[in-house]
């Protein structure tokens, strides 16, 4: 058996994920957690490492691949040679395990990218300060965060929420 690649309709990897797995093929959808910035606020999302593609394992001389291109939420199955072309082997157990390995680090819980970086400047979106410029110290808990200001010519450090703040534009 050996992992093929699919590509999906446009924001519908999971539906067609779902779709092949109802059809007994096993599947594979990397995925990866990162904060983005949502209606001016950082939110958590989960989304896939690979937009519009996600991995199926085909047996070429018994499964029927035909029937994955009339599957929901798929577009097709990419092919050369008039069959499925399949993934250099290990690249499939390798992306495995790199998500299993970020989710188990402990550095960044469920292995999420954050989008506020130590050291990097920040810019509050509400609030009292709303409009100010800050140096990111670190996340305090899951909502709150660490930031360095000048206030009267001196750096103070302040907490708030991480829904006031985005990265500053440069």
């Amino acid at each position: 058996m050996s992992w093929h690649v699919v590509y999906t309709k446009p924001k519908q990897e999971l539906r067609a994920q779902e779709n092949l797995t109802n059809q007994r093929f096993e599947t594979f959808l990397p995925m990866i957690s990162l904060e983005k910035i949502r209606q001016g606020a950082i939110a958590r999302v989960t989304e896939p490492l690979f937009s519009r593609y996600l991995f199926v394992q085909l047996k070429l001389d018994s499964d029927a691949w035909g029937c994955i291109r009339s599957t929901v939420g798929v577009c097709t199955i990419l092919t050369s040679g008039g069959g499925p072309t399949a993934v250099p082997e290990g690249l499939v157990e390798a992306l495995m395990e790199t998500q299993a390995a970020l989710k188990n680090a402990g550095v960044q819980k469920d292995g999420l990218q954050r989008l506020l970086q130590a050291g990097h400047e920040v810019l509050f979106t509400q609030g009292p300060l709303k409009g100010m410029r800050g140096i990111f110290q670190q996340h305090d808990g899951e909502a709150r965060a660490m930031v360095l200001i000048e206030i009267m010519s001196r750096p103070q450090k302040v907490t708030t929420d991480v829904a006031c703040l985005i990265p500053a534009p440069v």
